[in-house]
């Protein structure tokens, strides 16, 4: 296979890339990896596997290879808890090579090759850093719920960008929904941004649109100053721009349900006690929200899941 000669290690630090590398080649299969990290971000050894359909040896060596080659960067705030959990999955992020390289192979790097991606991978907090593997926790689950189905195929976020209108392909937050609220005699602007957005197309031609709120149950769910970030708000802002119609403007959808996965059943009744006390007219309530917990989707298949509505229908994806 063509590839391009680089450099790897014998001897191989964890945080500290080798100064005596020995010769190896990068690979159409290398390439892959480095687009799934420009696409996540974050990824562990264990993500990377499972999206490249990969043995997770083989995984890991080509990992390592790339890592000492500067192809890949480990960033630094795993050192919090590898003392610890020195057995956890190794985190990667995009290196400086692996941006030139994806750039030069004409994929559209320009918000990756002209920045100092080592740094900013380096000075990446814990906290986000391990809010966005949750986030690809659930994008692999669903990867792999819907790999080899007949009757339904992922519809996603890509798919979604490329055939919505050109102002919203060109925009930073194509997916950012704006909403005006009025609280305490006072208008807000508020906008929220999914954390994942996807939609399932089914053989009869028809759809389901979904956006995913990963809640790591660190955000309050309500707060007496409205201007301040809560759950509370974030739900409000999804409403009102369902009320609106900006799910029809920006991507041409009948409608949309909102996913929360949240950490216990508390907090999910909280969210829920919250929402049914909002009174937003024109827009669809309770029914809006399906809620599930991270543990509970860990054990089953996300789309024959039974979810539960903000009124406490139980309903699947599928």
């Amino acid at each position: 296979m063509d590839g391009i000669a680089v450099s790897a290690t014998k001897r191989r630090p964890r945080f500290r890339r080798s100064p005596e590398p020995v010769a190896f080649r990068v690979t159409e299969g290398d390439v892959l990896i480095l687009r799934e990290l420009l696409r996540h971000r974050f990824l562990r050894s264990t993500h990377i596997a499972a999206l490249v359909g990969r043995s997770l040896d083989r995984t890991n060596d080509r990992l390592c290879r790339l890592f000492h080659a500067g192809y890949v960067d480990r960033p630094r705030a795993q050192l919090d808890y590898y003392p610890t959990a020195g057995s956890a999955p190794m985190v990667y992020a995009l290196g400086e090579f692996g941006a030139h390289l994806l750039s030069e192979r004409g994929v559209d790097c320009a918000n990756h090759v002209n920045l100092d991606l080592t740094r900013n991978n380096r000075e990446a907090g814990r906290p986000f850093i391990e809010h966005q593997l949750e986030i690809v926790d659930f994008h692999v689950a669903l990867e792999r719920s819907t790999r080899g189905r007949s009757d339904l195929r992922l519809i996603h976020s890509e798919e979604i960008i490329a055939n919505s209108p050109e102002h919203i392909r060109n925009i930073r937050n194509p997916f950012a929904l704006r909403a005006t609220i009025s609280q305490s005699e006072r208008a807000h602007d508020v906008v929220v941004v999914p954390d994942l957005v996807f939609g399932l197309m089914f053989s009869d031609g028809s759809r389901r649109c979904f956006m995913v709120e990963i809640d790591r149950g660190t955000m309050p769910i309500s707060r007496s100053d409205f201007r301040q970030t809560s759950f509370e708000r974030k739900m409000q802002a999804y409403l009102t721009a369902h009320s609106q119609g900006q799910h029809a403007q920006q991507f041409g959808w009948k409608t949309f349900r909102v996913l929360v996965v949240t950490t216990n059943h508390q907090r999910t009744l909280s969210m829920v006690e919250t929402l049914r006390r909002l009174d937003m007219p024109q827009s669809p309530g309770p029914s809006l929200f399906l809620f599930s917990l991270a543990n509970e989707l860990q054990r089953n298949d996300l789309l024959t899941h039974f979810w539960r509505d903000g009124s406490g229908r139980a309903t699947r994806l599928s």
